[in-house]
């Protein structure tokens, strides 16, 4: 049933149900508001979006006033506005006044709207007691002094991620967003996804700055230092320097990096190709055993490729764990390789070279730190910038990103395909290996529009698609009319039920891609803010438009790919792969 009522003098007509936050902006008002983020959470808590509701006594929250016909709603009245510069003046007297050292200078949204308001003095002083800042991981970092309890990072945790690491402690003026049960965010179950830094409004969460050890790097001249790029960071990268999402910069990327210093530019692409010859000849070696061998095997396999996924695993579904693919992530696998493989073919001491990974995520800071990644003698990555951080060297150095040529990664591990690229979407890693493994069982391209497999992706929560493999190669006849049922699911409340599911051995699905974040990378915690489901279609329809633009779109296409075979690790699934590319994990405290 649709309502009609007035906002600002303007006849609007909306459905039943809708507040006055939305109703308004079908009218083409603005509210302000600093605790709503659509599609996550209104819990009116910031009271910046009071609106005056003629027969009210008091000024309403529109982002949890419902609409009722014949409502007449101003929202800039001179009783409205008094009331949005009282909430922001009291917020602003509990918030430290350190705005030009704050990592948000420029992007918090306190300091924006206190200036759209009008606020030039708060008449309240600030008697905050200094709470200590907990650096206590290595992704992320919580400055409570700073929080303005709006409760976005609350539900992103739990109702988003369905993790809980985070919720609101003590009452009135003693309440805190308090980290489990201890008082730093190391004493709770958390995978350091980061989808709270990208969420908070202010300077209150934010990822570990690895800033000052990457020009360390740099400025050491003893020190061969490369970097790698995520395939997400070309598809939101721009928006650092004012591009609309979704534009691709992947050259003028490349050409900044080099201005920076870096001896190499490489690509993480190279090693997603790498990932799905690994990962699909392993998801093949387990259907032959199961099918052929009759022999225990772990199905469905679970990607592995997001380590807010593999963390969320170790703790809540450790019973799961085998599961698991063995590879490590592409980032992983690039590390390995930069200390071996490249070291070997440069003639460069491994002990002197130095990996960068550029990545739209904050866990891959944990990642990199943990134990397991040493297999090359060394730690395979030694610092983790997340696309902000990069863009805030990229402005540090002083380079006109918008005035740079488009320059190219280089070789060998700098090539790659475009099944690589689609790896920054949800249902993209499930595609690359469906692109290939059908072709390796078939000897025949995968029999889909433009090699897309349309029913994986998109933003629905929970996708599925079944293959059957027809005029199988001789090799592979066991699988011949098999259907195959392969499951997609990104954000980790997605990821439960799917876990739920095989757990309760529903489904029947022989591999399930799980990413952390909602979109996939290209929605990771490390990408430019804030992330809106429009900003993720943004960002992967310009992945997808990457990869429909290579002249190689299956990454068992990839020439580099043959060579490093050939030259250093011999065999899909070989020695040599299983000592480098390949990890185990293992079950964490019980959540």
């Amino acid at each position: 049933m649709a309502i009609k009522l007035k906002i600002d003098r303007q006849d609007v007509s909306v459905p039943e149900g809708t507040t006055v936050l939305d109703a308004a902006a079908e009218a083409g008002v603005h509210i302000p508001t600093l605790c709503h983020v659509p599609k996550v959470t209104s819990p009116g808590s910031c009271r910046v979006c009071l609106v005056e509701v003629e027969g009210a006594r008091t000024l309403q929250p529109a982002c949890v006033t419902p609409v009722m016909e014949g409502m007449v709603v101003r929202t800039h009245s001179k009783r409205a506005r008094q009331g949005r510069q009282m909430s922001v003046e009291l917020l602003l007297a509990n918030h430290p006044w350190d705005c030009n050292a704050c990592v948000r200078n420029g992007q918090c949204e306190l300091q924006t709207l206190a200036q759209t308001l009008g606020i030039t003095d708060v008449r309240f002083p600030y008697s905050r007691e200094e709470i200590p800042v907990d650096t206590s991981t290595p992704a992320v970092v919580r400055d409570m002094n700073k929080c303005i309890l709006c409760r976005r990072c609350v539900a992103v945790c739990q109702d988003v991620q369905d993790v809980g690491s985070l919720a609101p402690r003590a009452r009135g003026f003693d309440t805190v967003i308090g980290a489990g049960a201890g008082e730093n965010l190391c004493d709770a179950v958390c995978v350091q996804c980061g989808q709270c830094a990208a969420i908070c409004p202010v300077g209150a969460i934010y990822e570990q700055d690895a800033i000052e050890d990457v020009w360390r790097a740099l400025d050491d001249p003893e020190k061969h230092v490369v970097v790698q790029t995520a395939p997400a960071i070309r598809a939101a990268l721009g928006e650092c320097f004012g591009l609309e999402p979704g534009t691709s910069v992947t050259g003028k990327m490349v050409a900044a990096l080099r201005r920076l210093g870096f001896a190499k530019v490489f690509d993480t692409n190279f090693t997603a190709d790498l990932t799905i010859i690994e990962e699909g000849h392993e998801l093949l070696t387990r259907l032959k055993t199961a099918l052929v061998d009759k022999g225990e095997v772990s199905l469905p396999m679970f990607t592995s490729c997001s380590p807010g996924w593999i963390n969320f695993m170790e703790h809540f579904y450790p019973g799961l764990l085998p599961n698991l693919s063995s590879c490590k992530s592409p980032q992983q696998m690039f590390g390995a390789l930069a200390k071996t493989y490249y070291a070997e073919k440069e003639g460069i001491d491994p002990k002197d070279i130095v990996v960068v990974s550029v990545m739209p995520c904050t866990a891959k800071k944990f990642e990199a730190d943990r134990d397991e990644m040493m297999d090359s003698g060394f730690k395979d990555v030694d610092y983790v910038l997340t696309t902000r951080e990069l863009g805030r060297m990229i402005q540090e150095a002083g380079i006109d990103f918008m005035k740079l040529p488009d320059e190219e990664q280089d070789s060998p591990m700098g090539m790659s395909t475009g099944a690589a690229d689609i790896f920054a979407n949800t249902g993209g890693v499930m595609e690359a290996a469906l692109r290939t493994v059908y072709e390796v069982v078939t000897g025949r391209e995968l029999p889909m529009e433009k090699l897309h497999v349309t029913p994986i992706q998109g933003l629905s929560g929970l996708k599925e698609v079944a293959l059957t493999f027809e005029k199988c190669q001789p090799d592979w006849s066991f699988l011949e009319g098999v259907t195959a049922k392969v499951a997609v699911a990104h954000g980790l409340s997605n990821a439960r039920k799917v876990c739920d599911m095989v757990a309760d051995g529903e489904g029947g699905y022989h591999f399930v891609e799980v990413m952390c974040c909602p979109g996939g990378c290209i929605g990771g915690g490390g990408q430019p803010r804030m992330t809106t489901d429009e900003v993720r279609q943004a960002r992967i329809k310009a992945i997808y438009t990457e990869d429909e633009g290579r002249p190689m779109r299956k990454s068992h296409d990839n020439p580099a790919i043959d060579q490093i075979y050939k030259e250093f690790l011999g065999e899909p699934l070989g020695h040599k792969s299983h000592e480098l590319l390949h990890t185990h994990y293992q079950a964490k405290a019980p959540a």
